[in-house]
């Protein structure tokens, strides 16, 4: 069975560490099924191309939740794509993906999403994802895929369900069945390194934590005034 959160991509927590931190929103037991809330457009807007540097984010196209589905709410021209996911009815999680992830991750990440909405049990969503890498509507990545979350506007929830705010500002390298033993990685996690989330599924990622967020530019882009 295909394992995944939305990590988001999806799926969009990760795990805990032996530090006592929980990680966020996107490991393979994250998640829950209800209602994500609509936000302000432009503040989705703004909350998205957050998750990524100006450099990355200025030209990349943009997706909105409408409630049920995705809206494109602007058009970019460098193969990135940025979008909110909410692996959580609760949790707001800023991702920019390149263009690779935009064709791979990304697609099931926004199915993930949508099946969460319709209350579906993460049996049911594995069931979907994985019929749709056996019949080609979803793909794996054929070169490793960066995601960004580095805004400072996140609000990730924690595998316990436990909300975790603006944890820290990381990336998300995506390698399929990758394992730490291959990066070299020992058994007990470190945030002085890298993690391998997921590590040995096809969904899985080496997340690498990066000093600084990046601002939300809308001094009121913030979660609050969500509508369900």
């Amino acid at each position: 069975m295909v394992r995944r959160r939305l990590g988001t991509g999806s799926a969009i927590g990760l795990a805990v560490l032996a530090t006592a931190h929980t990680l966020v929103a996107q490991g393979t037991e994250s998640g829950r099924p209800g209602p994500r809330a609509v936000l302000d457009r432009e503040r989705e807007v703004a909350l998205a191309v957050s998750a990524a540097p100006d450099a990355v984010s200025a030209e990349a196209t943009v997706l909105v939740w409408n409630g049920s589905g995705f809206d494109r709410a602007r058009e970019g021209t460098n193969g990135v794509t940025c979008y909110v996911a909410r692996s959580w009815p609760e949790s707001l999680e800023p991702h920019c993906f390149d263009a690779e992830g935009t064709a791979t991750i990304l697609p099931i990440h926004l199915r993930e999403m949508e099946l969460w909405n319709e209350g579906r049990s993460r049996a049911e969503i594995d069931r979907v994802i994985a019929d749709g890498l056996r019949t080609g509507a979803f793909r794996l990545p054929a070169r490793p895929v960066m995601s960004y979350m580095m805004s400072a506007g996140q609000q990730l929830i924690g595998d316990d369900g436990t909300p975790v705010g603006a944890w820290r500002p990381h990336l998300m390298i995506y390698y399929p069945y990758l394992t730490p033993d291959a990066m070299g990685l020992g058994a007990t996690p470190s945030m002085e390194a890298a993690v391998v989330v997921d590590p040995g599924t096809p969904f899985s990622n080496l997340m690498v934590v990066v000093n600084d967020f990046v601002a939300v530019r809308s001094a009121d882009a913030g979660a609050g005034d969500a509508r369900r």
